[in-house]
């Protein structure tokens, strides 16, 4: 079995001793039912992971958990191919399967954005809520998947908002149920994409335009009509594949 493995927001260096934050050792002790001794995989956010082992606790019974540190592993598991998905804003639980999968699967950046179709709205101490929630889903996310760069998450108002946060990269494409276009079979080199997602029932025909004049190309997924929140999964799945993020290691 693989070593668990488990984020902390502080530096993070061969030969030290840390102290585990409290959600992490109530993890360690009380759901994986890790002891003294055991190997633990420790990330930051910032890139690498660190080979630690668990040290002895103050209070066994529930008290601070320490690891010893023993090695930095420059290990990254980003995919070659650097997503933006841009999401517009559906109910909770599609939108916590979006992020959750959307890390799992490589993307490295999920703007949430409001949009004419939305039926949930999200503003003020709830929309904070939101943000560490979701926050809390990269990092879970991160912890089982092996990546070790925690993706950014951000809100934004509009889709015209959402649109100016991504900024400029190698394609822009905007999901139109009635496009001609699909996704290309594959590029020659390491791009930057966006990716626009309507909610349920997709973008107003205005905001596809708009998206237009900010140069995005819509782009049909074939004759199925997906949901929302599997509609983005499944191109940044496919362009990832078709340009062999997919692709079985080198032996030897």
């Amino acid at each position: 079995m693989p070593a668990a493995r488990f984020f902390v927001e502080q530096a993070l260096s061969a030969g030290a001793r840390v102290t585990l934050p409290a959600s992490v050792a109530h993890h360690a002790r009380n759901v994986l039912r890790l002891r003294a001794g055991d190997p633990i995989v420790l990330f930051n956010g910032t890139g690498g992971e660190y080979r630690a082992r668990l040290a002895s606790e103050t209070d066994a019974a529930g008290g601070a958990m320490q690891a010893k540190v023993d090695s930095f592993d420059p290990i990254e598991r980003e995919a070659r191919l650097r997503i933006t998905l841009i999401q517009a804003l559906a109910t909770s639980d599609k939108i916590d399967w979006v992020i959750e999968k959307a890390v799992e699967i490589g993307v490295a950046r999920v703007i949430v954005t409001g949009a004419a179709r939305s039926t949930a709205r999200l503003e003020g101490a709830r929309l904070q809520r939101r943000l560490q929630h979701w926050h809390e889903l990269v990092v879970a996310a991160c912890c089982q998947c092996g990546r070790n760069r925690v993706i950014a998450i951000s809100i934004a108002n509009s889709l015209a908002d959402a649109l100016e946060q991504a900024g400029q990269t190698d394609f822009k494409w905007v999901l139109d149920a009635e496009a001609s276009a699909g996704l290309p079979a594959t590029c020659d080199r390491a791009h930057e994409v966006t990716l626009a997602v309507g909610p349920e029932g997709g973008f107003e025909r205005r905001e596809i335009e708009q998206a237009v004049r900010s140069g995005y190309q819509p782009i049909s997924l074939g004759p199925r009509i997906l949901r929302t929140e599997s509609a983005g999964l499944v191109a940044a799945a496919a362009w990832l594949a078709l340009n062999g993020e997919f692709a079985a290691a080198p032996v030897g």
